[in-house]
């Protein structure tokens, strides 16, 4: 009898298991706008040095996963010129021109891949779909939502006296919105769908044997909802995102639905831009992201994960500065009456002194060498530091793959 279950027992672990597969979608912070230039940022703090290790081969060259795969598809703002980068996941499958060569950027996807493939034995496929600029109240959103309607504030405003963000022609306003509502939505699931199809296309280690399951999928979106004055007016009110939280949670439903996944693990990314000192606005839209992982149908599969601790507090002080800049900046072209400019003497040159001279004074060389060490893009993408996407892809890994899966 022990004999036969030894034997038993060597065979279940012998027994390969099904393909992992997991889905990352979004918009442009799912792209993912960190250089690589910025992994040195990473060994700064020891709390994330261990993290870096992780990134690197023993050569100091962004690591390649041994046992994950990735399908990217991507494309322009405007979802032409869709393409797919495929192959072993390494740096590079963040934010690119070309779907199929490496910008080298990276995203949340990285470390979420490096995760997974230390913690599961069996292969990983990790199928992303991000465009930038996408919201989920037209582009992305889930066909059960219905079709994108104005909200009274709109219609008061659209149909009044022309102005400032006022639609010219409606009837052609809103046949742009009727083309693009839902499309990237589509995009999303036929090419999961395509994926799907013929895994070993992407992923040669899958075995059509032992099949493939949907092990999850991580939602990071949200800036441009977030700052749509317009389908979600009321700034500053109650509960101005509540459209939001309905909009995720049918996007839920939609894409288990879709994919054939009832159950399927779905993490959502909660927006973190501007760290734990975000404006009032913000911290209201993170709420509403975080709404649906609350909800009674979704308890115990839905995970939201907060990203706002993910943020450089550091270079955000920096970046404010560089803001500061930039409006100065504004201000010597405007012939504003408080600055130096107010009656538009000022020539090119002198501008660009004027305003060379005002950074020296804002930015010492300490913060500007910090800056080039850390940040390489704007603060809506997380001033694309590789230090906080990969802490994101990270979290986003362990809420999906749970305590008891991860190594140490």
């Amino acid at each position: 009898m022990k004999h036969i279950l030894a034997s038993l027992l060597i065979a279940a672990s012998l027994q390969a298991a099904p393909l992992k597969i997991f889905i990352l979608a979004g918009q442009s912070n799912m792209e993912g706008h960190a250089k690589i230039e910025t992994f040195d940022y990473i060994d700064d703090d020891p709390a994330t040095a261990p993290l870096l290790k992780m990134m690197r081969d023993d050569s100091g060259e962004p690591r390649v996963c041994d046992h994950t795969w990735i399908s990217y598809l991507t494309g322009k703002y405007d979802g032409s010129a869709n393409g797919e980068g495929t192959g072993k996941l390494t740096a590079g499958y963040g934010a690119r021109d070309d779907a199929t060569k490496s910008n080298g950027k990276i995203g949340p996807e990285f470390t979420f891949g490096l995760t997974m493939d230390a913690a599961l034995k069996e292969p990983v496929l990790i199928i992303k779909t991000a465009w930038g600029g996408r919201s989920l109240n037209t582009e992305f959103r889930p066909p059960s939502a219905g079709p994108y309607e104005l909200n009274d504030y709109q219609k008061k405003l659209y149909y009044g006296p022309p102005g400032h963000g006022v639609p010219k022609d409606m009837n052609q306003w809103l046949e742009e919105k009727k083309r693009e509502t839902g499309r990237f939505y589509r995009y999303m699931v036929e090419h999961v769908k395509h994926v799907l199809a013929d895994p070993k296309r992407v992923c040669p280690a899958y075995d059509a044997k032992d099949g493939y399951e949907i092990a999850g999928f991580v939602w990071l979106q949200g800036f441009n909802d977030m700052v749509d004055g317009h389908t979600y007016p009321d700034r500053g009110k109650p509960g101005r995102f509540a459209v939001y939280s309905d909009l995720l949670a049918h996007f839920i439903r939609d894409v288990r639905k879709d994919l054939g996944a009832p159950k399927m693990p779905f993490v959502i990314g909660v927006m973190g831009v501007g760290g734990l000192k975000a404006e009032k606005d913000t911290v209201a839209f993170r709420e509403a992201m975080t709404a649906p992982a609350l909800m009674p149908e979704f308890k115990g599969n839905v995970f939201a994960v907060p990203t706002a601790p993910f943020w450089s507090e550091e270079l955000g002080a920096i970046d404010d500065k560089r803001a500061q800049i930039r409006q100065m900046g504004h201000y010597l072209n405007s012939k504003h009456k408080d600055h130096a400019n107010a009656d538009g003497h000022m020539t090119e040159a002198e501008k660009r002194e004027y305003l060379k001279n005002y950074e020296a004074k804002l930015i010492s060389p300490a913060e500007e060498a910090l800056w080039k060490r850390g940040a390489s893009n704007a603060g809506y993408h997380y001033l694309g530091c590789a230090k906080t996407f990969a802490l994101m892809g990270k979290a986003f890994a362990e809420a999906l793959a749970g305590p008891s899966q991860l190594q140490n």
